[in-house]
């Protein structure tokens, strides 16, 4: 038995750690929502949306992927969920019911960067986890994308 724990230890240590290295930065989804805005500018929205959408495309990495908003609150795009492309998103609230597309709006309504935490499911880890999103308004689109902390 003593000579099985020097081999399962690393094992456990790494399996433990799986899933933290799976998680992006802060950093990681910045640069994706510079990445997407610089794209949606030059290509236009129809091509950025397909690109968006595209589920192994430059914009879907590890947990984060792409969201795009109008200023009306309407989804354009959803890297997570294609299908939300062209419903109303203007009344979403985040898990503890705090308005969450107004206030995405609101903060790039003067800035055409910022910043938003809120809470929302993980579809990786299946859990409500706090989420720390980037956003850049990009014309009359608000693109973002966000990772979770532990």
């Amino acid at each position: 038995m003593r000579k099985a724990v020097p081999l399962i230890l690393p094992l456990l240590l790494m399996a433990g750690g799986a899933g933290a290295a799976d998680r992006s930065t802060p950093e990681q989804a910045k640069a994706l929502v510079q990445e997407a805005a610089a794209y949606l500018k030059a290509k236009g929205p129809e091509e950025a949306v397909k690109a968006f959408h595209d589920p192994k495309g430059a914009f879907v990495r590890q947990d984060l992927y792409v969201f795009v908003f109008d200023t009306a609150g309407k989804y354009v795009a959803s890297g997570a969920n294609p299908k939300l492309a062209g419903s109303s998103a203007s009344d979403l609230t985040d898990a503890e019911g705090k308005p969450l597309v107004q206030e995405m709006i609101a903060r790039t309504r003067d800035t055409p960067e910022a910043a938003l935490d809120y809470v929302w499911l993980n579809r990786q880890t299946n859990k409500v986890e706090h989420k720390h999103s980037y956003l850049i308004r990009q014309g009359n689109y608000i693109v973002g994308s966000g990772s979770y902390s532990q």
